[in-house]
This record gives C-alpha cells, sequence and structure tokens, in this order.
C-alpha cells in the first residue's frame, strides 16, 4: 500500500510526492511501534565519481554501497536503493544535480556533497526540499553558519583541521620558514585562513587555479621565499602537479596539506620518489584501522582494495539513515528529525554521532590525525593532540 503525505515548508506548498515513499510490506508512514521498515526508497550519494578528484568521491560511495549492500542482505523483501550523483567535484554541476535529486520523489537522504564549493551551491536547493543531508568530508566552516534544517557535517570542520595542521607544523616539523598556497576554491582557501591563524607570519603565499598544470611562478617564488616547508590547500591532482615541478626544480622541503590530498592519487600523480615524505591531514582516523568487520567486509567487497579516507564515515553515516528507514521513517520530514536526535557510536569509526543545532558534529568527537606518504602509500603518523 502506498501512503502519500503532504507537508507545507514556509508557506510553500510541496506536492505529497516529495515525501512519499513505498512500502512493500506494511504502509509506508512512520510507525509508532518502529518495527515497519519503510521499502523501495532511496540513499543519494553526491560527490566526483568521475573527474580529477574521483579517487576521494570513489571511496566514500563505496563506504556508502557497502551499508546499502549489507542492509538489503539482511532486508531483501524491503530494499533500499542506491542513487549516485557524480558532481566531478564541480561547483557549476551541482545545483543541476541537487535539483535532480530532489525531484526523486524516493530519495530520502543524502550523502554528501562531498566538497565544500558544490555544498554551498546545492544544500539551499535540498533545504528548500527538506531533503535531510550528511556530509562526510565537506569541512568549510561557514556551511553549519547558514540556518540550513537539512545540514549535518560527520567529520570535524577546518577550524579542528586547519589548527591542527599549523601546530603539526610548528612542533613536530619545527618550520621557520612556511609557503602557504590555496586553489582558490571553498574548502582550499578556507584550510589555508586557518593554518595562517596559528603559523604566524608566513614566508609568502600564493594562488593556483584548479586543473591548472604549469605552476613554474608559483615554484620561483617558493624557492626564493627560503621556505622549508609547504602548506597547499587543495585537492590531489594540482598538489602533486604543483610539488612535482618544485622537487624537479630542487626544492628539499616538505609539503604538507589537508584531507582533500590524503588519496593514493595524490602518490600517482606526484610520482613515489617525489611524494615520499609528504604530510597529510584529516579530522579523521585512519580507515584502515575501522572497528568491527568494516575493512575485511570493504576489501571483500570492492576487489581486496583499501578502504580510503572517510570510505568508514561514508559507511556510519549512512547506515544512521537506513536505521532510521528501517524504523518506518519513510518521509524526509521525519527522516531529518530521526538524523537531528541520533546520538549512537558509529561500527566502523566508533564515533558517537550526535548533531548540535547548527548540524555540527558534537565537539568532544572531533579528532585529526596526520598522515605520512612512506615507500609508496599514506600511513598514520600520529592523532594531532588537541590545543
Amino acid at each position: 500500500m502506498r501512503q502519500k503525505l503532504a507537508r507545507v515548508l514556509g508557506g510553500v506548498a510541496i506536492t505529497a510526492l516529495v515525501f512519499s515513499g513505498a512500502a512493500c510490506k506494511a504502509d509506508s508512514g512512520s510507525d509508532a511501534s518502529g518495527d515497519k521498515a519503510a521499502c523501495d526508497l532511496k540513499i543519494g550519494f553526491f560527490g566526483p565519481l568521475t573527474g580529477d578528484a574521483a579517487g576521494l568521491g570513489i571511496h566514500m560511495r563505496n563506504g556508502t554501497k557497502l551499508a546499502i549492500d549489507q542492509y538489503n542482505k539482511d532486508n531483501a523483501d524491503c530494499k533500499v536503493n542506491l542513487a549516485e550523483y557524480d558532481s566531478q567535484g564541480d561547483p557549476a554541476k551541482a545545483p543541476a544535480l541537487a535539483q535532480q535529486a530532489v525531484g526523486d520523489t524516493k530519495v530520502v537522504g543524502i550523502i554528501g556533497p562531498a566538497f565544500s564549493g558544490e555544498s554551498e551551491v546545492a544544500d539551499p536547493i535540498f533545504d528548500e526540499a527538506g531533503l535531510p543531508i550528511i556530509t562526510p568530508s565537506a569541512t568549510r566552516p561557514s556551511l553549519s553558519t547558514k540556518s540550513w534544517k537539512i545540514f549535518h557535517r560527520g567529520v570535524g570542520n577546518d577550524t579542528s583541521q586547519g589548527p591542527a595542521a599549523g601546530r603539526y607544523i610548528k612542533n613536530v616539523l619545527k618550520a621557520d620558514k612556511v609557503y602557504v598556497v590555496d586553489d582558490q576554491s571553498a574548502y582550499g582557501a578556507g584550510l589555508v585562513d586557518e593554518v595562517k591563524k596559528v603559523i604566524g607570519t608566513v614566508a609568502g603565499e600564493d594562488k593556483i587555479q584548479v586543473k591548472q598544470t604549469n605552476f613554474s611562478a608559483v615554484v620561483t617564488k617558493i624557492q626564493s621565499s627560503g621556505a622549508n616547508v609547504l602548506f597547499f590547500g587543495g585537492y590531489y591532482t594540482e598538489a602533486g602537479l604543483l610539488l612535482k615541478q618544485l622537487k624537479g626544480a630542487g626544492w628539499k622541503g616538505t609539503m604538507v596539506a589537508g584531507d582533500g590530498v590524503n588519496d593514493a592519487n595524490f602518490i600517482k600523480v606526484a610520482g613515489e620518489q617525489v611524494a615520499e615524505g609528504t604530510i597529510l591531514t584529516c579530522p579523521c582516523a585512519p580507515a584502515t584501522a575501522a572497528k568491527g568487520s568494516f575493512v575485511t567486509d570493504y576489501k571483500a567487497a570492492f576487489d581486496n582494495a583499501e578502504p580510503g579516507t572517510y570510505a568508514d564515515v561514508s559507511y556510519d553515516i549512512t547506515k544512521i539513515f537506513l536505521e532510521g528507514i528501517k524504523s518506518g521513517k519513510s518521509s524526509r520530514a521525519d527522516l531529518l528529525q530521526f538524523v537531528n536526535g541520533y546520538n549512537k557510536a558509529g561500527g566502523a569509526t566508533g564515533v558517537t554521532y550526535k548533531f548540535e543545532a547548527n548540524g555540527e558534529l558534537d565537539p568532544a568527537q572531533v579528532l585529526v590525525w596526520a598522515f605520512k606518504v612512506n615507500a609508496g602509500k599514506v600511513v598514520p603518523d600520529i592523532e594531532i593532540p588537541k590545543a
């Protein structure tokens, strides 16, 4: 049987289809007893699955897919489907994809958007439609200041990652001259701003563009500055090319970068020898040290691949939506309420997912790790102590 629910959001009538969910065994409406799972609904993944940043998005999508596949195995007569929205990490593509997602009446939750720039333009569309989202990786702090009712972040933001990276540069690397470069994205520029607050006066700073390939001018400036550490705010393709050209020009320093570079593809772009010793931060724990059977299950599902950055976070936050659906939350509004009140530890990360009123993860649950490129792999270095 199908039940259609009508809501009025912000005084604007939204058709009942926007909030409807099909049920294959029972009434699809919210069930007070919590024993009637909603069926035939969809959870969307929104992020780069092709393009220069696909390495980051694919692991997150895989975490979501694994959670849904496991759920469907246990609920074969009442399944949930995965809808994929490949943004290529491009904010210009995000609005149309967001409209596509909100227009699909069976989509009741979104994992993502993965990046901050696309979040800035997609989240207002999700908010207008009342479609709840949990991002596993968009870390720009301002995303939680927009009064979006649907916004949730499953990791710490750059006010935790940026200062932690700054402390690592000062206290571990003990760098006396630091040059900073960002890619002018919402994420990259914001992260550099937070790092600068900790390290103070920099040896120099510059900006590049996404998809830029020739960095000769920047290389000259970095070398001339005498900097022994470069902090880069951006994503792995540009980071790899920049470092390759820097090292090729004879620079002997260390690159430090954020979670947008924390991917095995960075090593492929830069080259193993060039990437060696690079420090990569992340407001996450090592995915390969995830709890329970996550690592084993992931490798079994994806051709023995190691889970990449945020794969475990995506897995856990997808299970939040699935738990709500299992309890009978079939509408976007009811699922949003379920997420807002959630307070349980994730099976893979061990993080207790409890969201503040603005959608931020409970600060007590936020941690930041430094990883190091060693012998062709990104390996854990240290958890960076809180200030």
